[in-house]
């Protein structure tokens, strides 16, 4: 069975100079930082980080607004709690499969991937014909087309900009209901 999700790579750009240019131990501080970011974010936008790969992760969304804004604002947080690197960011929505519980299989995931490996420092992309509705404050620029890896046609992708004005969540099916004495 198929399903839609939004699809989210994040990597640690130059994670791999820092590391042997200030050794092991303030590697590991940076990518717990990064990592606690993420997290935090990640809970308070509804997005789940499904596996981390390295300096980097992959995270779900069920709506598309939630995982650009879990990518804008984990960029903007970022950008304090793991400087001096930046994010590289690819995203990317489709229906895709559970196979056996536990891998996401599909073009939207790969995707979002490549686009990831595509993206320069601080960048997020995404493909174009993704973004008729951005959340408020999220805007699209001109990026060149990209041929990623295995896809067989280049892609038309932007760049997104700006900082999501960030809506609050309430999960009212959360709120308990008061019974009735009998």
């Amino acid at each position: 069975m198929r399903f839609p999700r939004t699809f989210v790579f994040v990597d640690l750009s130059s994670f791999t100079h820092y590391i042997e240019s200030h050794g092991d131990r303030k590697g590991t501080k940076l990518l717990a930082a990064f990592r606690a970011v993420a997290r935090a974010v990640a809970s308070e936008r509804g997005v789940r980080i499904d596996k981390y790969l390295g300096d980097g992760f992959m995270a779900v969304a069920v709506e598309q607004d939630d995982g650009v804004v879990f990518a804008m604002e984990l960029r903007r947080r970022a950008a304090t709690a793991c400087a001096p690197l930046g994010l590289r960011i690819g995203i990317a929505t489709g229906d895709t499969m559970l196979f056996e519980g536990e891998d996401y299989i599909g073009s939207a995931p790969n995707l979002a991937s490549r686009l990831c490996d595509e993206a320069g420092d601080g960048e997020a992309l995404m493909p174009a014909d993704q973004t008729a509705t951005l959340p408020e404050g999220v805007a699209s620029a001109a990026h060149p087309p990209v041929r990623p890896k295995g896809f067989p046609a280049p892609i038309d992708v932007v760049r997104l900009t700006g900082e999501p004005v960030l809506p609050p969540r309430h999960d009212t099916t959360e709120v308990p209901r008061h019974r009735e004495p009998l």
